[in-house]
């Protein structure tokens, strides 16, 4: 192998190893398991529906008080759903996380179970949070401005419409969440409602904030915790680091 034929086959292994890093990576820190995406730069539980596997764990009422001992209250625009109306914050209880199904809660649940993740920190995190929704988000499918909808369409490959659940992956568990349709942190124009995303389907729409029949998925900004390089990648940077090699013994005489 000539030496333009090694600085050309290096380069290809190089730009496959980078390739091959703008993906899902799978970690384990601080006994919780999570996803990084490099595409997004973000982090998230692996557990889609993390709020109802506590709860199956630990107990319901366990896991409300909890989170009721962390946030008694969430600030949010002035709304009619406030408490009382339209001063800007809402009083939480029990009866914003549903009793019946593990994991479904109301928007303003939704928000006290994240600062509850950060008051524990989850994963060895304290930056946890609601997905957003984007800066105009629409309501339709196909929308990939969002978080949610980035996950769904551009790095699952998810299709959207009747029928088209999230791609399952080895990378989550428990998806698409609890019921489907999950909170993001973005109010809509109307501050009574949020947007939402469904991840059955991947539309993107909005939910009045007193519905507790919608699903968290917590999500952090970057890396919480170093990220092990992908499989692949190893693969990939082994050959080079090969290649390199022989390239050296061949400088030197040594065949």
């Amino acid at each position: 192998m000539n030496t333009q034929t090694s600085m050309l086959f290096g380069g290809l292994l190089l730009a496959a190893t980078f390739n091959a890093q703008a993906t899902l990576t799978t970690y384990t820190n601080t006994g919780a398991d999570l996803v990084y995406s490099s595409v997004s730069d973000v982090t998230w539980t692996a557990d889609a529906n993390l709020l109802g596997t506590m709860m199956n764990q630990q107990g319901y009422g366990n896991v409300v008080g909890a989170i009721l001992a962390v946030t008694s209250v969430i600030y949010d625009t002035p709304n009619s759903l406030d408490t009382p109306a339209n001063s800007g914050q809402y009083t939480l209880s029990s009866g914003d996380f549903s009793a019946s199904t593990y994991g479904q809660t109301n928007w303003f649940g939704a928000i006290a179970f994240i600062n509850y993740l950060n008051s524990i920190n989850y994963g060895g995190g304290n930056q946890w949070r609601l997905p957003s929704a984007g800066t105009n988000p629409q309501a339709d499918t196909g929308q990939t401005t969002s978080e949610l909808g980035q996950l769904y369409y551009t790095e699952l490959n998810g299709i959207g419409g009747n029928g088209n659940a999230l791609p399952d992956s080895s990378f989550f568990i428990n998806e698409p969440g609890v019921g489907g349709t999950n909170w993001t942190g973005t109010e809509a124009q109307n501050p009574r409602s949020a947007w939402t995303f469904n991840l059955n389907n991947g539309n993107q729409s909005t939910t009045r904030k007193n519905s507790a029949t919608v699903g968290v998925w917590a999500i952090s900004s970057g890396q919480i915790a170093p990220v092990p390089l992908p499989g692949a990648a190893w693969l990939f940077a082994s050959g080079l680091a090969g290649l390199i090699g022989y390239r050296k013994r061949t400088f030197a005489g040594i065949q």
